[in-house]
């Protein structure tokens, strides 16, 4: 199980669940800069879409090893794609070949003495930041697990490694109660092809307060900071084996696994290292 690698014959699907609700609208530090959370998590999802795109490059070109959703959720109780022209979903190498909008990111080099500074670059920005309404979020996954269904059902996905699902929120859903949120992601996790079930990373993006923060959690790890973080643990997916490394690696060489795909009060910091841990462990041939 979570084995197959990815190839353009075995291509998986990538599927990121952004809240774009008002609350976004609020403010944290991120490399020493003030920004919105909307901003941050913008920035953050468009340097993953790089991060894909240039995973997929060969010689050749592009090569179609993934599909790629990009959806938000917010307003009035609304779902819909931040990819261009509104598509549902696309393929890496249709996305590379989009024309784009470019946005100056301001990145975080190191100096030959080992100091930090800060450098602003250009670079494609897919995605831009919202932030208003509700939050929608069993609507969100409702939808994801509909589009899964269907990409999963065909032919020539049966044996490739499973979807992954990144939902990025801030809050808690306004369209459903606890039960009915942990009832539409164990539908969305029991997807799957011959190699596992579709994987569900739920990532918190908070201030980064006082409050104990919940990175990867593994078995050993008990309490969780409050009611939010504990259904967020419910509704996410246990880490297969091939991201364990990739895990300790960020947690540190103490964490033991089985690894739960999850945080809450995550930092940017965290909230890339979950991105990267999730979507770059899996061997592309």
């Amino acid at each position: 199980m979570y084995t197959q690698s990815i190839t353009r014959s075995h291509r998986t699907a990538f599927v990121l669940l952004i809240d774009g609700s008002g609350s976004m609208a609020e403010e944290i530090d991120v490399h020493g800069r003030r920004m919105t959370k909307a901003e941050a998590v913008a920035s953050i999802t468009n340097g993953l879409l790089f991060e894909l795109i240039e995973r997929a490059r060969r010689n050749d070109g592009v090569r179609d090893y993934y599909d790629i959703a990009v959806w938000s959720y917010s307003g009035n109780d609304e779902v819909y794609s931040l990819l261009p022209d509104g598509v549902e979903m696309i393929s890496v190498a249709k996305l590379a070949a989009l024309q784009v909008p470019m946005r100056r990111e301001v990145i975080e080099c190191r100096m030959p003495d080992g100091s930090t500074a800060l450098r602003e670059i250009p670079a494609p920005a897919w995605v831009a930041p919202e932030a208003a309404g509700q939050t929608p979020m069993y609507q969100a996954l409702d939808q994801a697990a509909e589009l899964l269904d269907a990409w999963c059902r065909r032919p020539e996905h049966a044996e490739s490694f499973p979807p992954t699902v990144f939902n990025i929120t801030d809050g808690e859903a306004t369209d459903c109660d606890d039960e009915e949120l942990r009832s539409v992601a164990e539908r969305l996790r029991g997807l799957r092809t011959c190699d596992g079930n579709v994987l569900l990373v739920n990532i918190h993006i908070a201030p980064g307060d006082s409050q104990r923060a919940v990175f990867f959690p593994s078995e050993e790890e008990a309490g969780y900071p409050n009611r939010y973080a504990r259904l967020l643990y419910d509704c996410s997916s246990p880490m297969p084996e091939i991201f364990n490394e990739a895990i300790r690696d960020a947690k540190g060489p103490g964490a033991l696994p089985p690894f739960r795909g999850m945080s809450y009060n995550a930092s940017a910091e965290q909230l890339i290292a979950m991105l990267n841990i999730g979507s770059i462990s899996v061997k592309i041939e």
